[in-house]
């Protein structure tokens, strides 16, 4: 059997509905972000990218970078192993004090990624608590879809953002039956911000735990970058917090927060955490100083929100509808793979701008977008001419709309 044909007729499927990805080959020069140089064919030398999730610069902050490169002098490349086998660092365990601090929770524990750490604690809790029953949000991340498949658990789910079907479906199940309702607070597609405390009033009056993905805001909300429960004083009511290192700090890695005895639960059950290298002490230190800087400076989260206002202003004014929310994610919908991919490739070729259109499976059918994420960093030249040229293309595509 030919398996290279199997592979290769899917392939070719995706590529015929408009959902193959192209990755853009960049690279970040230090100091320089946003703009980064291309290797793309088609492409002048230096972009300016658009649809990062290292939304304050934070991977470029000098800060940050003398944090790693000390550690990486001192202390060598990797971790030499798992947590559990001669990977357990001090770097380590003073990063997840530092995030435990960060939530106001107990303990804190660290993974490779976001990802990782979703799958990891979800998949735990399900297989290990006798009976639960997890009751997820219809639009959580894929993460924590398949965390809670992996656990085998039942699930339950809930319309997205709606407290009140939560309150109906959680009203099936008699209170002996153990609960966990799991959620988002700023979710990355449409950059809507969830009613969370409603959530939390219906969760606890149905005595059920709380599992609060904040990847999309920790680092940007909040007086310290604790995220949404942070802003909204709701953290101290959340069984569980999970965030990234990844996006608004600037690094790499996962975590959870919780109680010494939960965090200290999923550590010994989790495959996903026993069995994988730890991330390097450099890695570990870098998000370290990442953290703490933005536990006490402003400075990056007021000019960030300063940019996503101008930008959003710069849309309206030129005509460019995008979904509206409360969030620093702006989505043009575009709603056709295709032109999707097309609009991407001509920002990039004639207006050195990079976005990666967003579809399927990230997105539902019909509702391909451009996902544009400014940050501190981008310049008021930058907004101004991301607006030219989407200005320019738009009045293209109502042109050859009106044509067809």
């Amino acid at each position: 059997m030919d398996f290279d044909v199997i592979f290769q007729s899917q392939l070719d499927q995706l590529k015929q509905d408009g959902n193959y990805r192209v990755f853009a080959e960049l690279e970040r020069e230090c100091g320089k972000y946003p703009q980064a140089q291309s290797y793309c064919d088609a492409s002048p030398d230096n972009v300016t990218v658009w649809c990062s999730n290292d939304y304050l610069g934070m991977g470029q902050h000098p800060t940050v970078i003398n944090a790693m490169t000390e550690t990486l002098q001192r202390t060598g490349c990797g971790a030499g192993g798992t947590r559990n086998i001669s990977g357990n660092t001090h770097e380590h365990r003073l990063l997840e004090r530092e995030l435990a601090d960060l939530h106001g929770k107990e303990a804190a524990l660290l993974f490779t990624s976001g990802y990782v750490s979703n799958w990891a604690a979800l998949g735990t809790l399900g297989a290990k608590i006798p009976g639960l029953v997890i009751f997820s949000d219809a639009l959580n991340h894929a993460s924590m879809i398949e965390g809670i498949r992996h656990s085998r658990a039942e699930k339950v789910i809930w319309n997205h953002n709606d407290p009140d079907d939560l309150d109906r479906k959680l009203s099936q199940y008699g209170p002996d039956v153990p609960k966990l309702v799991a959620f988002e607070s700023v979710y990355s597609m449409d950059g809507d911000i969830c009613p969370m405390e409603r959530i939390l009033d219906v969760a606890e009056k149905h005595g059920a735990m709380t599992y609060l993905d904040e990847v999309h805001a920790v680092g940007l909300y909040g007086p310290r970058g604790g995220g949404v429960s942070e802003e909204l004083g709701l953290a101290h009511r959340v069984t569980l917090i999970e965030g990234t290192l990844g996006k608004a700090f600037g690094v790499m890695g996962g975590y959870i927060t919780g109680s010494t005895a939960l965090c200290d639960f999923i550590r010994s059950f989790s495959s996903g955490f026993i069995f994988t290298t730890a991330l390097p002490p450099a890695v570990a230190a870098g998000a370290r100083a990442s953290v703490r800087h933005l536990k006490t400076s402003q400075l990056e989260r007021e000019k960030h929100k300063r940019q996503v206002a101008k930008l959003r202003k710069g849309l309206d004014q030129a005509g460019i509808p995008h979904m509206m929310n409360d969030s620093h994610i702006i989505p043009v919908m575009i709603k056709d793979p295709v032109k999707c991919r097309e609009l991407a490739d001509i920002l990039m070729r004639d207006y050195g701008i990079y976005v990666q259109p967003i579809n399927y499976p990230t997105v539902p059918k019909g509702t391909e977008r451009l996902r544009f994420t400014p940050s501190p960093v981008h310049t008021d030249q930058d907004i101004e001419h991301l607006i030219f040229a989407m200005t320019v293309l738009w009045k293209q595509c109502a042109i050859a709309h009106a044509v067809a």
